[in-house]
């Protein structure tokens, strides 16, 4: 059955068309998931006796399910293969079997010379070759090849075979998902007092095993269900920086809950190469300073202890999505730009406040300090004193949050104003001047569960 099919492949190449990968008309989407959406056209030249299509250049990483092809009408497709034959030496001998090859033959002890012959067989390490009457053997690594043969298919390739009605000359169309390929969103806010600016970039990484060159390039953004997760396996290459200030913008659409960008220019994406392409510039943000610290639940406090402050930068949102991506913030500080942290973004849609956490605040402190603790037979009463250190040249106003357990026999009491906030957190707001500290007293009621 073997023998079979490899006369029927063998033969089918007398009859077959190889169409080449095409430069236009080719666009491709990539997902959030490791995933890409292949779209290609090509102008398809098919004779009436051709039995097999060699459509060349597509993606290692091909999902073969999930190819969709449209031929013109007037040719029945019965079957596809994927091949790609990785040139080895058995492979090259093996498909010059009964074909003419050069061999390099001694001529006398210190000369070579080339001969014409036609190669009978071989082992691995010898081969067999016929040059007029003569029959050699030589060693494999002294047979020269001149051209590789059209039966092996040295790049990723789908092979279709077909039957056509008549003579074709038409336009066809390929879709297919591959894997190893994805985006993310990077952005980078440069804050100034009150004010930042925002930029954007799309990042696609490609290790698909396939380049794309003049591509309309897409992107969605938003989490699609797959049936089975890929392994991710490449390697780390260089970064190109596909655009720059005074770019066309990219333009973007929501669609089915998912949020498609369209980059306005053609695209070139290698193999095993990252590309950004800057998506969003904005200018002028007006934002906000806000400063936290969570302490712990006063029925499990039971001496003293201390927190650091945490710094945020806050906005109120903007007129557009922000796909999920690194949020890298930076300040100027005399002639040098400082990182003052990083903040993970989740999928963001329009007109969402927007809070970044930066990081610690060196000159900001919160100490808790149990005063009373009294339990009794139904209630447990626990009175915490709060002292909030700034010894900043700034005001600080601190968010000060506290857990605890809301229900019909618990009880808060505190001269300072306070809410509940996310349910079960006790909510302070205070203002702290510069090189200042400010205390202040709580009072909490729990009620015992028996």
């Amino acid at each position: 059955m073997k023998l079979f099919s490899l006369l029927f492949l063998l033969s089918s190449q007398l009859f077959s068309i190889t169409l080449n990968p095409s430069t236009s008309n080719n666009s491709l989407i990539v997902y959030n998931s490791n995933v890409g959406l292949v779209h290609e056209k090509r102008t398809l030249k098919l004779q009436k006796n051709d039995t097999t299509i060699v459509y060349k250049g597509v993606a290692s990483s091909i999902n073969t399910d999930s190819v969709n092809v449209t031929l013109p009408k007037g040719i029945s497709l019965y079957s596809q293969q994927y091949r790609f034959d990785k040139l080895t030496q058995d492979k090259l001998l093996r498909a010059h079997i009964g074909k003419s090859i050069r061999v390099k033959v001694r001529k006398n002890v210190n000369e070579f010379q080339t001969i014409q012959a036609k190669l009978l067989s071989h082992d691995g390490t010898s081969c067999i070759v016929k040059n007029k009457d003569s029959i050699l053997i030589v060693e494999s690594k002294n047979i020269i090849f001149d051209t590789v043969p059209k039966e092996l298919i040295t790049k990723p390739s789908l092979v279709w075979n077909v039957k056509a009605k008549k003579n074709i000359h038409a336009k066809m169309s390929i879709d297919y998902l591959m894997n190893n390929i994805k985006w993310k969103s990077n952005y980078i806010l440069h804050v100034n007092k009150s004010q930042a600016n925002l930029v954007g970039w799309i990042n696609i990484d490609n290790r698909s095993g396939k380049a794309f060159k003049n591509t309309s390039l897409h992107v969605l953004a938003g989490d699609i269900n797959r049936v089975r997760p890929t392994r991710e396996n490449y390697r780390v290459m260089k970064s190109v920086a596909m655009a720059y200030d005074g770019a066309p913008q990219v333009a973007h659409q929501a669609h089915e809950g998912y949020h498609f960008y369209t980059i306005p220019f053609k695209v070139n994406l290698a193999n095993n190469e990252k590309t950004q392409i800057k998506f969003i510039t904005q200018n002028g943000i007006a934002i906000q300073r806000k400063y936290t610290s969570t302490m712990n639940h006063p029925n499990y406090l039971r001496s003293e202890v201390k927190h650091g402050v945490t710094q945020h930068v806050t906005m109120q949102g903007f007129d557009f999505v922000l796909p999920k991506g690194v949020v890298r913030t930076y300040a100027k500080l005399e002639s040098t730009n400082i990182l003052l942290g990083e903040t993970q973004l989740q999928h963001t849609p329009k007109n969402t406040p927007i809070s970044l956490k930066l990081g610690k605040n060196f000159d900001v402190k919160v100490k808790e300090t149990l005063l009373n603790r009294d339990k009794g037979s139904w209630n447990l009463d626990v009175d915490v004193q709060y002292t909030l250190t700034n010894n900043s040249d700034e005001m600080k106003k601190i968010e000060l949050t506290i857990p605890f357990t809301r229900n019909d026999g618990s009880n808060v009491k505190s001269k300072k104003r306070y809410t509940f906030t996310k349910g079960n957190l006790v909510t302070f707001n205070i203002n702290v001047k510069a090189q200042s500290t400010k205390t202040f007293e709580v009072y909490f009621t729990s009620q015992i569960n028996k």
